[in-house]
Order: structure tokens, then sequence, then C-alpha cells
């Protein structure tokens, strides 16, 4: 019976240590911190991060009454000019959220490093105690009573046994918790790694909104050599051009005939993500109030508009296939700068007015990825995002000539193709 439990305890002690314990290498100075120095770090951090996020909603409200001002020259600089200011406190804000990551990911790495020591220990422990075993051998005790030993010291030395096998018991248990809390550390190490590369991209995206931000109010003060005049003939001129663009959409769409439209999920809410972190919708789909006024030639709006500041990042709605991108070769033309993405359930998606993309034909992209910035290229008026939503499989390309002569192609579909984006989103 003894070399049973024997055989027993020295398996359940190989177990353990083939149990594979992770390896883990500690972010370098990790150990060179306390615990108490790195909570410090960390509540200094977060701080900083709540003053950062008070002050870009204070921002936000006044980009909300400036873009509600009338339409002048002075309105859009002073709207670029708060757009600098938030992209330029967001960036601060992720780089101190990218700080306040980094210090957790070593605040873990200690915490792993000091259980790693702890099941060392325990290892240790445990194989000690096997070895007090193994010298507690049931052929000694016989041994000792036929040596002339006592019932009374036979009893003693099963209950010393006892003692031990549940000191065992005991650590082996240890062992066992110490290795659960050595998984889940080195788990929550892992997430705090993947959030912090996702803050090292938004802070990629936000580098490049305060570049487009400024690009813009750069452009807008160079064509319009700062006379209100200038502007307001300038934005005479796209709208007028974005009524003709898009009563010419319309005539391509009709001349495609009707598509089958069978293989495009029927409506749902929630199909389908927001493209933006701040959802504000300033035209839907379809025969609008503006649209009646005529600024379509009578014809209804294709997609939805949303106001979307210039630099604020564009996400593709559901993963997809990046099917084409037009990087705005011609100027004041069409939707400008616009990405196409083929999603797999039989839906495209149309990001339009982009002031930069972040993507390549062909690539592939998750649902909430940046796949642009937000702008005013092409015919609008102003900043915002313009999102269509197609059938995929009646997806074409046209070429269109714009008011310069120049030419540029452009996805087109015919007009029972084009889907109201708002029966897929989520609902507000």
């Amino acid at each position: 019976m003894h070399r049973y439990h024997r055989a027993f305890a020295w398996g359940a002690l190989a177990l353990l240590l083939c149990a594979g314990f992770f390896a883990y290498n500690p972010p370098h100075g990790a150990l060179a911190q306390t615990k108490e120095e790195l909570e410090a770090k960390v509540d200094d951090t977060e701080a900083q991060i709540k003053k950062l996020q008070d002050d870009i909603k204070k921002l936000e409200s006044q980009l909300t009454t400036t873009v509600a001002q009338k339409q002048t020259l002075q309105s859009a600089v002073r709207e670029l000019d708060l757009q600098i200011q938030k992209l330029q406190k967001s960036l601060s804000l992720t780089q101190s959220q990218i700080a306040q990551k980094d210090k957790d990911i070593k605040k873990i790495g200690s915490n792993i490093v000091t259980t790693e020591d702890q099941i060392e220990t325990s290892q240790a422990q445990v194989a000690g105690t096997l070895r007090e075993l193994d010298r507690m051998d049931d052929d000694a005790m016989v041994a000792a009573i036929l040596g002339g030993g006592t019932l009374a010291s036979f009893f003693s030395e099963a209950v010393s046994i006892a003692t031990v096998r549940g000191e065992l018991q005991n650590r082996i248990e240890d062992l066992a918790a110490l290795k659960t809390d050595l998984t889940a550390s080195k788990k929550s190490a892992e997430q705090k790694r993947q959030e912090l590369r996702a803050l090292q991209n938004n802070l990629t995206d936000q580098k490049q909104g305060v570049s487009a931000a400024r690009s813009t109010q750069n452009t807008l003060l160079t064509e319009t050599k700062n006379q209100e005049s200038a502007y307001q003939a300038l934005i005479t001129q796209k709208r007028a051009e974005q009524a003709a663009f898009e009563s010419e959409l319309v005539r391509l769409a009709r001349s495609l005939g009707t598509a089958d439209t069978s293989s495009a999920p029927k409506p749902g809410k929630g199909i389908i993500g927001w493209p933006l972190s701040s959802v504000y919708i300033t035209q839907s789909f379809g025969n609008t109030s503006f649209a009646a006024s005529g600024a379509y030639n009578g014809n209804g709006h294709n997609g939805v508009d949303f106001r979307a500041a210039v630099g604020a990042p564009v996400f593709s709605v559901l993963a997809g296939t990046v099917q084409e991108v037009n990087l705005g070769a011609v100027k004041y033309c069409q939707y400008g700068k616009w990405v196409l993405v083929k999603h797999d359930n039989g839906l495209t998606s149309l990001y339009a007015h982009l002031s930069a993309t972040s993507v390549t034909k062909g690539q592939r992209v998750a649902a909430g990825q940046t796949v642009g910035l937000a702008g005013d290229t092409g015919y609008a008026t102003g900043p915002h995002l313009h999102l269509t939503l197609y059938v995929s499989s009646a997806v074409q390309f046209k070429t269109y000539t714009c008011n310069s002569g120049a030419t540029a192609f452009i996805p087109i579909a015919p007009l029972n193709a084009y889907l109201n984006p708002m029966g897929y989103l989520p609902a507000l």
C-alpha cells in the first residue's frame, strides 16, 4: 500500500513539473521599481488622462457651436483651429494612455516574476516532502518492529506519515493555485499588450489627422486669399458641381437597369457598425428635405452623411476586403478621396470625401479598423463623411468626366442596389 502512495506522490509531482509553466521575459527594468512606485506613477498618469479628457469635451462643445454657425470663411477657419487643438489633445491623451498601459504591463510583469519565484519555492517544498515520504518506507517500519520495536512506535510512525501526506496535499494545492494565478496574470498582460498596440495605431491616425487638418486649413486660406467673397464663390461652385454629379450618378444608375438584390442580407439593426466614434447624422438616405429642395435635381440622396471634422478617423463598418481606393487625383471632383470595402455578407460600403486614406487595394480590414480620415475632398461644401451601402454583386465602375474636363472612375450600381444604411446600422 505504501508503494502505491509513494508512486502517486511522485506522479503528482511529475504532472506539476511537466504542466508547462509559461516562460516570461519581464520588461526591461521591471524589477528596478517597487510596486508602490509603479502604483504612484499609474495614479499620476490617470489624473493626467482625466484632465485631457475634460479638455477634449470642452473643445468638442466649442466645435459643435462653431459648426452650427453660418458657413463663412471665418467659421470654417475657426472650426479647423478647434479640430487641430482637439486632435493635439487627443494625441497627448493617447500618449498618456500608452504610458499608463506600459506601467500596467510592468506592474503585472513584477507580479509574474514574484509568482514564478513562489512556484519554484513550492516545487522545492513538494520535492522535499516526497523525499521525506520515501524515507518513511513501510519496509523500514516492518524491520523496526521485527527488530524489537513496539506497537506504539509503529503507530507513531504511521501518524507521522499521514501528517507528511497532508502537508504534501496542501503544497500541491498551493502549487496549483499559483499556476492559476500565473496563467491569469499572463492573460492580463497579453490583453494589455493588445490594448497598447491599438493605442499605438490610434496615435498614428491622430498624427495623420493633425497633418490633414493643417493642410486643409492652409489650402483653404491659399485658395480664398483669406477673402470671404472668394470663399462664398468656392462654396457656390461646389454646390453646383455636387448637384451635377448627383444627377449624373442617377443617370448612370438608371442606365444599368435593375439588379438582383437577393444576395444581400435583409435589413437588421447592428448588422454593421458606426463608421465614426461620434455619431451625428446631417442628412439621411433617400428623399430628404435637402434632396427635395432640388439639391440633387429632384433625386434622392444615395447614402447617409455624418458630421465629421477634418482628420477624424473613419472606421470600416464591417470586416471585409478593400475593393478600391481613389486618392482624389482630380481636385474638386466626384467623391474626392474614397475607399470602397466589400464585405463577406453581400454588402459593400463606400467612405467618401476623405482627407486621407489608411488602406490599400486588396487589403483585409477588420470591423472598426481605420480606413481613412474624414475631410471635404471632392464635391463637398464642408467636412463630413458620406457613407453609401450597396449590394456587392451589383457594384460596377464607370468613368466620370469632371467639370475641369479631367476623368475619374466612380463606383456605380442600379438604383435598387443602393441600400439605406440606417436599416443596417445600430439603433441610435
